[in-house]
């Protein structure tokens, strides 16, 4: 099924809310349901001490399959959850991006949204177009009022990618992680937010200016100018 914005949802013969498990596609990736092929990339990716510098522990083979079992019962159950993502051109695994409610006992409440990927996979803008078709997601096929995103205080990459989404944050809503004890580095937490209505502002603002520049290079061959920004974060 193809969506506006640059990406297409497939879907598959699975019981969720809508009667099938959902497949993304960007222009450069595909986020799809879990394979066996994964599970040694993955764990290689959790094995990474830069990978997991911002989250506690590096977890065992064990640990890692048991995760991607979760995953993908996830996806099966309710067709969205933590993706698998591939590289299209490729058919390489890079990682994970998706959409997950909120754990009990956050001081807040509704669902997130995450990303883990490869460290040779950074750079590339991946993180971002990979959650940019996860959002698209959450509020068009969901109907979410709003999507969150959490990550350690220190964890500067991860909070650009935030703000590329066009999350924000509010200070008063930094928190300390209660299942890691006091002093751990990794304890103090930050909140983003992205309400429907603001992304939506966004995806009007991006098609508008994509009108604007098609008008300008058919007309009088303005293309050579700068071009109009596009939403938050592009």
């Amino acid at each position: 099924m193809e969506r506006p914005g640059g990406y297409s949802v497939v879907r598959h013969p699975y019981p969720d809310y809508l009667g099938a498990m959902a497949r993304l596609l960007t222009d450069r990736l595909l986020l799809r349901e879990w394979r066996e092929s994964d599970l040694v990339p993955w764990a290689t990716i959790n094995a990474d001490p830069e990978v997991r510098r911002y989250l506690p522990g590096l977890p065992g083979r064990e640990q890692c399959d048991a995760a991607v079992a979760g995953f993908q019962a996830d996806l099966e159950q309710r067709g969205w959850g933590w993706w698998a993502v591939e590289v299209r051109d490729t058919g390489e695994f890079i990682g994970f991006t998706g959409l997950d409610p909120v754990e009990e006992g956050q001081p807040f409440t509704g669902v997130e949204a995450g990303w883990r990927l490869a460290r040779s996979a950074w750079g590339h803008g991946y993180a971002t177009e990979a959650a940019r078709a996860a959002l698209r997601f959450g509020f068009t096929d969901l109907g979410l009022p709003e999507i969150l995103a959490v990550t350690a205080a220190g964890n500067d990459r991860s909070r650009a990618v935030m703000r590329r989404l066009g999350m924000t944050r509010r200070p008063a809503d930094d928190f300390d992680d209660a299942t890691l004890p006091e002093g751990d580095p990794l304890r103090r937490s930050v909140l983003y937010r992205l309400p429907e209505a603001l992304w939506a502002a966004g995806q009007g603002q991006a098609i508008q200016a994509g009108q604007d520049d098609a008008a300008n290079a058919a007309g009088q061959g303005a293309s050579r100018g700068k071009r109009r920004p596009g939403p938050a974060g592009a």
